[in-house]
């Protein structure tokens, strides 16, 4: 049984980290924490980009919830697996698939992976930080919302091409 609820607070820690970077993603890297995140909305050399400090951030919290739980494997252990799962998956669907930062390309074919990209590019269809629309990673609204909200603040999209 204890797996069971172990697996349970994995679960639930992946989602609800989807929640946080939601609200770090619009309030804070699009909030005071520009600074760092502007790297990733602007084109740039080389790569790594300063916006890569937040998965540093992130990922020494993690770390830190390790050594705190580490005495025994209770629920904060499990929730900092969870922690490190979404980290994961950010970094294999966010900067993989959407952001192209492998050297290798893979066009998605799924349904959901492709709402994933399409909802990240109209992310970026503006520029700078106001207006932006889609803050999740391992989830987006339907694009043709994203796409209207758009067209409602701008009276059509910033970059035609980025869709």
């Amino acid at each position: 049984m204890q797996i069971l609820t172990n697996a349970a607070i994995v679960v639930a820690t992946v989602l609800a980290m989807e929640g946080v970077a939601y609200l770090a993603h619009r309030f804070i890297m699009h909030g005071p924490g520009w600074g760092w995140h502007r790297s990733h909305h602007e084109p740039h050399e080389g790569t790594l980009e300063k916006n890569d400090l937040y998965a540093v951030v992130f990922g020494a919290l993690a770390v830190g919830l390790f050594l705190f739980a580490s005495t025994e494997f209770g629920p904060l252990y499990w929730v900092a697996v969870g922690m490190t799962v979404y980290g994961l998956l950010y970094f294999f669907v966010h900067d993989g698939l959407v952001h192209q930062r492998w050297p290798f390309r893979h066009v998605p074919r799924n349904r959901y992976l492709k709402r994933l990209v399409q909802a990240h590019r109209l992310h970026h269809a503006v520029e700078g930080r106001e207006g932006c629309v889609s803050f999740g990673f391992l989830y987006a609204p339907p694009v043709r919302d994203l796409r209207q909200t758009l067209r409602t603040r701008r009276g059509g999209l910033a970059r035609e091409g980025s869709e």
